[in-house]
């Protein structure tokens, strides 16, 4: 007993030495991140700046040469008749030649260097946009560490009473980490990450653009790019919200819940989602693993509803009573065969991942959808240990 005891505490003092290391590793990760997104606006701004530069040393360098042409035609014309032009229109002709094709030398020169420094540039973004894509798949890979270092491993020198239980629960640990690794993957890669790489291929047609079509054109271009850089940077943020509401924290579940459902309806813009609290539940408070536990329950269901159900409204609604909670979601989509979901394995993983984490919390999931009638889904947790 002494020797178990004595190994728990040396447990916990490590994992707060972990918790230490990591969380500090997570703040250079994002300064480095932060760092590098102000440098990348600041070159965006320059990149702008330099194109419309070069954009304007190609329009001074048409006319130059235009004039330059006519020199020379004039030059050439006073050579085959000499003597029909007195010394000075001679020397006029000949200095306003050179004079204009020193000019124009020292234009393309110019526009070669703008070019030079426009590509220089584009370069420089392109590697700063990958630190930052970098920095922000980091963050969030430390963040969900952080969040199984604080929520899970705590007590669990109470939770593992031998090597093989020990075994066992660091398997699972590192299972749900590389689940959340892939889905934050899949949602940089399609969100933030193709928005970037559109923002780079219109940023190559800017140029193209005020040659073609002319300044208002450009600069309306360079309006929605600039648009573009900020819808990926609200998609960033999101996901980084997504991985941990700090209100959860501080306000609970059912005022984190009702802003979230809130904002992923402004953000869709397409589904009106509806919330109902039943019975005075606004401000009771539950143990922190509840309230995480149920937060992803409702998000993984709304969100699959979202992208599968095809519907136009989705109803939320929670219950708390003394014993237990009632968490139900339900859509007017298009449903899908219950069955059939079963044998797709790999196309069911939202719905088997919110089942695991019901058996977790010894509550109970029922999922009734049909094809055409929509999906109603009623999660039931016990909370004999959740207050």
């Amino acid at each position: 007993m002494n020797k178990s005891k004595m190994d728990s505490k040396v447990l916990d003092s490590i994992l707060m030495k972990m918790l230490k290391t990591v969380d500090g590793s997570k703040d250079e990760v994002f300064q480095i991140g932060e760092q590098s997104r102000q440098q990348y606006e600041q070159l965006v701004e320059e990149l702008k700046q330099i194109k419309q530069q070069v954009y304007d040393v190609i329009e001074l360098g048409d006319k130059l040469e235009v004039h330059t042409r006519h020199a020379r035609n004039r030059l050439s014309e006073v050579s085959r008749n000499f003597h029909k032009f007195s010394e000075e229109e001679i020397r006029n002709a000949y200095e306003k030649a050179h004079k204009l094709q020193v000019e124009l030398t020292m234009i393309q020169q110019r526009e070669k260097q703008l070019r030079e420094r426009r590509d220089d540039l584009e370069r420089r973004l392109l590697g700063l946009q990958e630190i930052i894509e970098r920095s922000e798949s980091l963050v969030s890979q430390i963040t969900v560490v952080l969040n199984y270092l604080n929520q899970d491993l705590r007590q669990v020198g109470l939770l593992l009473a031998d090597a093989q239980a020990k075994q066992d629960f660091g398997l699972r640990i590192i299972e749900a980490q590389e689940e959340e690794r892939k889905r934050v993957s899949r949602e940089i890669h399609d969100g933030p990450a193709q928005m970037l790489a559109n923002v780079m291929m219109r940023s190559e047609l800017i140029e193209r653009i005020f040659r073609d079509r002319g300044t208002e054109d450009g600069f309306q271009e360079i309006r929605n790019l600039r648009q573009n850089v900020r819808n990926a940077l609200y998609e960033v943020r999101r996901i980084i919200y997504d991985l941990r509401p700090m209100a959860l924290d501080d306000l609970g579940l059912i005022p984190t819940l009702r802003k979230y459902l809130y904002t992923t309806e402004e953000y869709n813009g397409k589904v009106k989602i509806h919330f109902q609290c039943i019975g005075d539940t606004e401000n009771k408070r539950l143990a922190p693993q509840f309230e995480v536990a149920l937060f992803r329950l409702a998000q993984e269901a709304v969100t699959n509803a979202l992208k599968h159900s095809e519907s136009e409204e989705i109803t939320v609604k929670v219950e708390i009573t003394a014993d237990f909670v009632v968490l139900i979601i339900k859509d007017n989509g298009k449903g899908f065969d219950i069955k059939e979901a079963k044998q797709k394995k790999n196309k069911s993983f939202g719905l088997l991942g919110m089942k695991e984490r019901v058996d977790l919390l010894e509550g109970t999931i029922t999922i009734d959808s049909k094809i055409g009638l929509g999906t109603f889904i009623m999660i039931k947790v016990p909370l004999s240990l959740g207050l």
